[in-house]
Parts: C-alpha cells; structure tokens; sequence
C-alpha cells in the first residue's frame, strides 16, 4: 500500500466523532498528481498553526470587518437618500467576495503563503466598496 492510499484510508479519532465530517485526514485528490487539497478544516492531527500567524491573520480580518461595518453603515444612509438601483447590490457583492477571501484564508492557514496572499487579495474589493460607498 503507497503511502497515497494509506492517506486515503487512514482515519483519526475525528471519524468516530464525526463520521460526516470528511476533513479528519488531508484528502488527495488523483486528477492533480498527489497534491493536497488547498482549503479544509483542520483535522485533529493537525499542528496548531504558530500563534502569532493566527494573531496576525485575526487582526487583519477584524480590520476588514469593521472596515465593512463602516461600508454597511455608509452605504444604509446613502441607500435611504436614494441610490440607482444597482448601488446596493453592487456593494453587497464587493462585500461577499472580500469575506470569502477572507474565509479562504483562514481554511488554508497551514499553508506558507496562500493565506497572506487571500487575506491581502481581499483588501481589493473592500477597497473597491469603500470607494463606491465615500465617493457616491
């Protein structure tokens, strides 16, 4: 048995916990030539990511957050004026796509790199909302 399917097959305490779960070991995939999956909860074996990556990815996604709370807030007022009608689903869509960025970062974060990457990639389209809010 190659250690590819040992990797398949191999289950934690997870399973018994949560037989529905599926993340409780890292799945290969077979179309992408034996790489891991880039997104998944953490299984139980997994190490604890450094706290001080955990601290730094925390406070830049609380800093987008109430960052969007001000854009929510801004964009209420301005909507109560009266706006175009795509004024709110456009920055209800800037929104999402910078939170999901956001939750992608924190579903790779033992990865080196990718979740800095999405954490500042999510800054564009918050960046984006912040401008159609002010400058509308």
């Amino acid at each position: 048995m190659t250690t590819v399917e040992q990797s398949r097959t191999t289950h934690t305490e997870a399973a018994t916990i949560m037989p529905f779960g599926a993340w409780e070991t890292t799945p290969i995939i077979d179309g992408f030539g034996g790489d891991e999956v880039l997104f998944r909860f953490p299984a139980a074996d997994d190490p604890a990511p450094a706290p001080a990556r955990l601290l730094g990815m925390s406070v830049y996604a609380a800093g987008l957050g109430l960052t969007g709370v001000g854009v929510g807030a801004r964009g209420l007022l301005t909507a109560l004026g009266g706006t175009p009608f795509w004024f709110m689903p456009a920055l209800a869509l800037l929104s999402l796509v910078s939170v999901g960025s956001a939750v992608g970062a924190f579903l790779s974060i033992h990865r080196p790199t990718l979740p800095w990457m999405l954490l500042l990639g999510a800054s564009v389209p918050m960046a984006g909302a912040v401008m159609l809010a002010a400058l509308y």
